[in-house]
């Protein structure tokens, strides 16, 4: 993974107050690809001028400073998503891009209003497939369907119509929750209140196609976000890849260090290895201070919490392949403002390249002070599989 924070750029400095970090995945035999996570570094700017600045920025990435790649998904996330989301889609309009779009309140907890990842790549082709974006590589199909809710019901109704509509989403281009979704992000409102029914929901719809502990479940994070709209409780983002081969997802664990979800009644795979005949893309699940007894480990002390964490990523990593200096952009959620000096200082200390947010967004169980996800790439040599 090669690393890289854009700050001699011309534009992006004229412009002022934004941060870009890059990674990059220079591809052997296909595509590149890219990860750039962009932050307001100005929080005393008002919202406008914090957006103007953003998406300034934004747009230079996108169409100029990273010629070459498509970017394919865009999520921003926001400090007040009643105040600010209408706002961010009127720029976006204007902004014309092809990409999928997500976005959600999750308040940056460096003081900003707002901040944004891009993932891009290049010898793609961008095409709108009803409620999905399709990025078509030369041997598969990836299908980003994002920013969904359903402004009815409560959480367990929501959940379960979401699923659905994926569901019918998939089919229309010949794919599968089951066989060819790889990914799901579940932002909760309220996740105290309102997280077990996205979990029953979950469940049952997992239980009627037939993935159960016995099969497999899904890569996925549910944790705090909403949207604009006070009466959508959950809203669903998911990563499908269209092609996939029996065996082309490895499944991750790390039993010595966590136990299985279902052991405590939620319904999602810890991590996920997709492997291409070129590289390996692992998504590593919101993972937390947990044990293999599923115990939460070292309550009430945010410091001990984030190692742990860390060691259960890494053991993740670790069984797919990989390790942290392949991790091309983390997310970190904390339950607690106050908590954000001291993560801060410790991801900057040991992963001071590697573009991260810090979020406000507490885990579903209140014990965990702080939780994580990343995504990794590594080269490899896949004979049996296609390449990206």
């Amino acid at each position: 993974m090669i690393y890289n924070k854009i700050e001699s750029d011309d534009m992006i400095r004229r412009v002022g107050g934004v941060r870009l970090d890059c990674a990059r995945f220079k591809g052997v035999c296909g595509a590149d690809e890219s990860f750039a996570m962009l932050r307001v570094t100005n929080g005393a700017l008002s919202f406008s001028e914090q957006a103007d600045a953003l998406f300034q920025v934004m747009e230079h990435w996108m169409k100029e400073k990273n010629k070459g790649q498509s970017s394919i998904f865009v999520r921003i996330f926001l400090s007040d998503a009643a105040n600010q989301e209408a706002d961010v889609m009127a720029r976006w309009g204007r902004l014309d891009a092809s990409a999928a779009l997500s976005v959600v309140q999750q308040p940056p907890l460096d003081g900003s209003k707002l901040a944004a990842w891009v993932y891009s790549a290049s010898d793609v082709i961008l095409t709108r497939k009803g409620d999905m974006v399709e990025a078509r590589t030369v041997n598969h199909s990836h299908y980003w369907w994002c920013d969904k809710v359903v402004p009815e019901g409560d959480s367990l109704q929501q959940t379960t119509t979401l699923l659905e509509q994926y569901e019918e989403e998939l089919a229309k281009v010949n794919c599968s929750l089951p066989e060819h979704c790889v990914r799901t992000w579940f932002f909760v409102q309220n996740v105290d209140v309102n997280y077990m029914g996205v979990v029953v929901g979950r469940r049952e719809n997992f239980t009627r196609l037939g993935l159960t502990e016995k099969t497999h479940y899904i890569a996925s994070t549910g944790i705090q976000g909403r949207s604009s709209d006070s009466k959508a409780l959950v809203k669903m983002d998911a990563y499908a890849i269209g092609g996939l081969k029996p065996g082309q997802q490895q499944y991750l664990y790390a039993p010595d260090y966590l136990n299985p979800t279902h052991e405590y009644g939620v319904t999602f795979e810890r991590g996920v290895k997709v492997k291409y005949g070129d590289r390996g893309h692992l998504f590593i699940s919101g993972t937390a201070s947990i044990n293999n007894k599923g115990e939460v480990m070292y309550v009430g002390d945010v410091r001990k919490q984030t190692e742990r964490m860390w060691l259960n990523v890494e053991q993740l990593l670790a069984e797919g392949g990989a390790t942290f200096n392949d991790v091309a952009q983390m997310f970190v959620y904390i339950r607690d403002v106050s908590d954000y000096q001291v993560v801060n200082e410790m991801f900057e200390k040991r992963f001071p390249m590697v573009p991260k947010v810090i979020l406000l967004a507490p885990v579903c169980r209140p014990t965990w002070l702080i939780e994580m996800e990343c995504v990794a790439v590594v080269k490899e040599t896949n004979g049996e599989f296609p390449t990206f």
